[in-house]
């Protein structure tokens, strides 16, 4: 209907009906100039031709043009309800009463790192606005989730839930299993139809999409959805805390990662790099503050490559540079609030909540993050370097971005600029054509830089990482373990030189709980995220005033080091290889 107006106008111009009208107007001009050649007086039809044409040129050039129909055919534009209505639309094959959970109980097991449990407390977060209940006990639970792990000890949990689900009594609910994050985005085939254990896999950013899973789960079918995101970061979704009474949290201010290093599969399971909006990280930081939270870790794969662009006044800050001989495969990122800005806002939330973040990667100290470090006393004087090899041509080959030599220069200048802090590193042995010599410079690294933490690994070749096109793991599995086992002893001998300095100093320590190893002591960490163990005795609230009181979880004391603890090795399992992954040195108070 819109273009009838332009029909009749063709019409009653005398233009061929369904003929174009540049067809149409060539077709006038040629029949013209033809009259014109062969006879220069006028027949009486051709004048009245001519003065139809004019009369038509003139009706179309007062009337409606091309933009007013297509603006008259545009839909108007939808507000902001209006778009969050058609979000929130349900499904229509599927009834309200399942969306909404009708009371089920979800049973949620959380393994790996710390971006699984905040995705964890995102997911509840979205489960419980939905209708879901929680409970810890199994026996009752209606679903299951089950985040990432080692992949050998996920397939055996798999099997054993699957057990329970088959020895469920028809009268009891049906028990669903699902596997969320990683680990499901990036094994979702042999997830779903290997022995068909699993009824429901979620990606790391389709955690929204849960009810609609579980509801589609509930006639029996598999549900999955694992679709990689451009730009969601949950903002909006302040996550719900696992232990409603702990004393430190979890805040994530960015998802994904752009390094593209070669062995690892991060960017292909949770995508590229995307920041949240700075006031909604203020917005959490507040809310766990009322909460009586007193440490938050700003969470990241790539944490101080913050970059906030939200708002449009945001993209014309300057951009910091790169750490000094360091450099990225993808072009400089311009605009945004970077993350020295976040740490100072995050920081002046709450004087009394120390700050942490990790993971960082070392192309990202600029001066102005290490200042603010030094400067501000509730931000941790403890960084994470990981370094993954001491030697330049395996640093090539991982895409790293710098050599051994900027890696050192960047670690004294952080020593320079904040006095006593405490240093910890990423280490991965048996890369891909690491030769012995490459070994050796690891294990010379280690000695020369002597951390307090650190964290090793034994190389395990992922799918779809750069490696497995393009390189080859041809280092035997007992070489890995003999050089893993070789740079762990080594960091347990520098650590505790590193760690006995501390010995007859004060720390200001946070209280995290009783020690595992005897009810008689407390445990906590010190500014530099090392574990003090002291004994639970009790002592003056504060000089000269005369009251006594025992330390409770979230308290901070001042615990002067008698003493060094040997280290302690955690072992983890990885695929056809067990290696220790954390080695953390204990200061003890005696």
């Amino acid at each position: 209907m819109l273009i009838q107006p332009l029909r009749h106008a063709l019409g009653a111009a005398g233009a061929f009906p369904g003929r174009p009208l540049a067809w149409a107007a060539r077709s006038e001009r040629r029949s013209g100039m033809s009259t014109r050649g062969a006879d220069s007086s006028p027949h009486p039809e051709e004048g009245e031709q001519k003065r139809g044409l004019r009369d038509f040129s003139t009706r179309l050039a007062t009337g409606p043009t091309l933009q007013h129909f297509l603006r008259n055919a545009s839909p108007p534009p939808e507000t902001p309800q209006q778009l969050t209505e058609q979000l929130e639309e349900p499904v229509p094959y599927l009834v309200s009463s399942i969306l909404e959970g009708a009371r089920r109980k979800v049973y949620l097991e959380t393994y790996g790192c710390q971006m699984n449990v905040n995705d964890t407390e995102i997911a509840w977060a979205i489960l419980q606005k939905n209708g879901y209940l929680r409970t810890k006990r199994q026996d009752e639970v209606w679903r299951l989730a089950a985040a990432e792990k080692a992949e050998q000890t996920i397939w055996n949990r798999l099997h054993h839930l699957a057990a329970l689900k088959s020895k469920r009594l028809r009268s009891q609910t049906p028990l669903r299993i699902g596997v969320l994050g990683c680990m499901a985005e990036r094994l979702k085939e042999e997830i779903l139809h290997r022995e068909k254990l699993v009824d429901i896999v979620a990606g790391p950013d389709a955690y929204r999409d849960l009810p609609r899973l579980l509801a589609v789960a509930e006639s029996g079918q598999q549900a999955a959805n694992v679709l990689l995101s451009l730009d969601e970061t949950y903002a909006d979704i302040l996550p719900v805390q696992t232990s409603p009474n702990a004393i430190s949290a979890f805040v994530s201010i960015m998802r994904g990662c752009d390094n593209m290093c070669s062995y690892c599969i991060v960017p292909f399971t949770r995508g590229r790099e995307r920041s949240r909006p700075l006031a909604s990280i203020l917005q959490e930081v507040k809310m766990l503050s009322d909460q009586g939270v007193k440490e938050v870790t700003l969470l990241g794969q790539n944490v101080n490559s913050f970059r906030d662009t939200s708002e449009v006044q945001f993209r014309a800050a300057a951009t910091p540079g790169l750490s000094r001989g360091f450099s990225t495969i993808y072009k400089a990122k311009e605009g945004g609030l970077r993350f020295a800005h976040l740490l100072d806002q995050v920081s002046r939330v709450d004087p009394e909540i120390r700050i942490r973040f990790t993971s960082p990667h070392p192309k990202d100290f600029p001066d102005e993050v290490l200042q603010l470090i030094q400067e501000r006393h509730n931000i941790c004087t403890h960084l994470h370097l990981p370094v993954q090899s001491g030697s330049t041509r395996i640093l090539e080959a991982m895409r790293r971005g710098y050599t051994r030599e900027a890696y050192l220069e960047l670690v004294q200048h952080v020593r320079e600029s904040i006095p006593g802090v405490s240093l910890s590193s990423d280490f991965i042995a048996g890369f891909c054509g690491e030769t012995e010599d490459d070994h050796q410079q690891t294990v010379s690294l280690l000695r020369q830089v002597r951390y307090n933490t650190g964290f090793f690994f034994a190389y395990s070749m992922r799918q779809k990482t750069r490696a497995y096109h393009r390189l080859q793991d041809n280092v035997p599995a007992e070489v890995k373990r003999r050089r893993l086992e070789e740079i762990a002893s080594v960091f347990r001998e520098e650590a505790a030189r590193a760690n006995g300095a501390m010995v007859g100093r004060s720390q200001l320590v946070l209280v995290e709980g009783p020690s595992k190893r005897s009810a008689a002591e407390l445990g906590g960490r010190s500014d530099g995220n090392i574990r003090v163990v002291f004994p639970d005795v009790e002592t003056e609230a504060s000089p000269g005033s005369g009251a006594v009181v025992r330390a409770q979880p979230g308290d901070y004391v001042l615990v002067k080091v008698s003493g060094n603890c040997a280290c302690r090795r955690t072992f983890s399992k990885g695929p056809g290889i067990s290696s220790p992954s954390l080695h953390m040195p204990s200061l003890c108070l005696h």
